[in-house]
């Protein structure tokens, strides 16, 4: 009887351990940093602030802007030290966040997005869906690194730049 009533139990937090676990697919329904999407318009983001035009992949013309607002300042306890975010026709394709380095903040990554793959020749970790790429390093002794890429936004730039090479010809 008690070994029935504790496989029972074993089974039951098994399966609510299973339906509470986050997954990759995570990654794709937030789409960003807090509120702000990759995908959508610059000026959807509280205080962003044009920093300088870029030249990105496949000669593209982007343009970077940093971002301070108070919504954005931290991660749970954990302080953001610096925002940027890169648009190519307005739109964000990348944003990076800079924080106090803290072991929960890969903790809490985990438990939303699942474990990540390791990039040894990088030294990074990782997230990707088809859509999104969410890479988490350390950016120095005292800051980890977390750069949320849109894919879609880099297949746009290489499609842009083959039918501008298109019309040239």
């Amino acid at each position: 009887m008690y070994t029935k009533k504790a496989s029972l139990l074993f089974w039951l937090l098994s399966l609510t351990a299973v339906a509470l676990a986050q997954d990759i697919t995570e990654l794709d329904k937030r789409r960003g940093f807090k509120d702000i999407k990759l995908g959508a318009s610059i000026d959807s983001v509280k205080g962003a602030k044009f920093k300088k035009d870029l030249k990105e992949r496949d000669n593209a013309t982007a343009k970077l802007y940093t971002v301070e607002h108070p919504d954005y300042e931290t991660i749970g306890e954990i302080k953001v030290d610096k925002i940027e975010v890169k648009t190519y026709k307005d739109l964000l394709y990348e944003i990076t966040v800079i924080t106090d380095k803290d072991p929960r903040l890969m903790k809490a990554m985990e438990n939303v997005f699942g474990p990540p793959q390791y990039d040894a020749k990088n030294v990074r970790y990782y997230w990707k869906t088809d859509q999104i790429v969410l890479s988490f390093e350390s950016k120095s002794k005292h800051q980890l690194q977390l750069v949320y890429t849109h894919l879609v936004a880099y297949k746009k730039m290489k499609e842009d730049k083959e039918k501008k090479s298109r019309r040239h010809c």
